[in-house]
C-alpha cells in the first residue's frame, strides 16, 4: 500500500497535475491540504473515473484538507476532539518568503470543522489524518498562540486514541508548518525569529512524536537540504532554499509496516507547481 500526503495549493489550479502524478506513482490514498475550495467546488468525478473515493473539508479560498482512497474511505470525520478554532470567520494563512464524499458538512458540523484543517477516514484498515496545521504568522501573534494550543490538543486527544488501542494504526500526515530541526531549513539564520523553527513550535511537534507517532519518512530521506517546500519568490527552488514542513507520523503499529519513503522533489518542477512536494511512505501487507 502506498500512502502519500501533499499541500497541493488550491485542487482546482493543481488539479492535473495532482490527477497525472496519482496515475504515474500508483499512490493508494493521498491526503490533500490547502484545497482552497468549498465542498461543492471540490472536483471529485476526475477522482472517482481514477478509481478513488474522495472525503473533503472546505469552507471557501482558504485552507481546506481531502482525503482520496481507492482502499476504502470509511468512518469520515472533520476535526479532532478538543481542536481549537481561531474565529468563526476562517482566514487563509501566509507563508514567510463527519463530511459526505465528496459532499458538504451540515452547517452545524462544518462550525465544528474548525477551518477546515483536519479531516479523517479509515482507508484499507488506516486511520488517515489529513493535517494543515495553522501558521502562526509571527511570534508573539495571537495566531501563534493559536497553532501551539492547536498542536497540544492533537498530542492529547492522539495520546488517547493509542491508550484505548495501543495497536491502532494510525497516520498523522499533512503540513504541519514546523521545521523540527536546523537541518530542515536552507539557512537557520534566515529564519532565526521567524515561525515554523521557535523552540515551542519545535517543543510541540516533539511531544506528538514523543506520544508514539514516529517520523517514518525521515529514516529514509536524511540529511540536510532535503525540504518539501520553496517559495515561489526569489528563485527558492532552483536556488535551494527551501524547508522541511510536510511530515507522516505513524502510530507504532503502521511504522512496523513501513518499507519505503520518499520525498518527490520532482513535482515541485515545471509548470505551475504547488510550492510543496508530494510526500509518500510504502507500507507491506498488515
Amino acid at each position: 500500500m502506498r500512502l502519500a500526503t501533499w499541500n497541493v495549493n488550491s485542487i482546482r489550479t493543481r488539479l492535473d497535475r495532482v490527477l497525472d502524478w496519482l496515475r504515474r506513482a500508483d499512490v493508494d490514498v493521498l491526503a490533500m491540504q490547502e484545497t482552497k475550495c468549498a465542498d461543492d467546488q471540490f472536483p471529485a468525478l476526475p477522482f472517482f473515473e481514477l478509481g478513488y473515493e474522495v472525503a473533503h473539508c472546505g469552507f471557501n479560498q482558504w485552507n481546506g484538507v481531502a482525503i482520496a482512497s481507492r482502499v476504502g474511505l470509511d468512518d469520515i470525520e472533520v476535526g479532532f476532539d478538543g481542536q481549537p478554532s481561531w474565529s468563526s470567520k476562517p482566514r487563509g494563512d501566509r507563508k514567510r518568503g463527519e463530511a459526505g464524499r465528496s459532499g458538504s458538512p451540515p452547517a452545524a458540523e462544518a462550525a465544528a470543522a474548525a477551518e477546515a484543517r483536519a479531516l479523517a477516514a479509515t482507508c484499507g484498515g488506516i486511520r488517515v489524518w489529513s493535517l494543515y496545521v495553522p501558521n502562526g504568522r509571527a511570534l508573539g501573534d495571537p495566531h501563534y498562540t493559536y497553532k501551539l494550543n492547536w498542536l497540544a490538543a492533537l498530542r492529547v486527544t492522539a495520546e488517547g486514541w493509542l491508550r484505548d488501542d495501543p495497536s491502532a494504526q494510525i497516520a498523522l500526515v499533512g503540513d504541519w508548518n514546523i521545521a523540527p530541526t536546523d537541518d530542515d531549513v536552507w539557512s537557520v539564520d534566515y529564519y532565526r525569529g521567524c515561525t515554523h523553527v521557535s523552540e515551542a513550535e519545535r517543543k510541540a511537534f516533539n511531544a506528538i512524536v514523543d506520544a508514539q507517532f514516529a517520523d517514518v519518512v525521515r529514516p529514509f530521506t536524511p540529511g540536510p537540504g532535503v525540504y518539501t517546500y520553496w517559495d515561489y519568490t526569489q528563485l527558492a527552488f532552483p536556488k535551494g532554499r527551501g524547508m522541511r514542513i510536510d511530515f507522516i507520523l505513524a502510530s507504532p503499529a503502521l511504522a512496523a509496516r513501513v518499507t519505503g519513503a520518499q520525498i518527490v522533489r520532482d513535482e515541485r518542477k515545471g509548470k505551475a507547481p504547488s510550492d510543496h512536494a508530494p510526500v509518500l511512505v510504502d507500507l507491506r501487507e498488515d
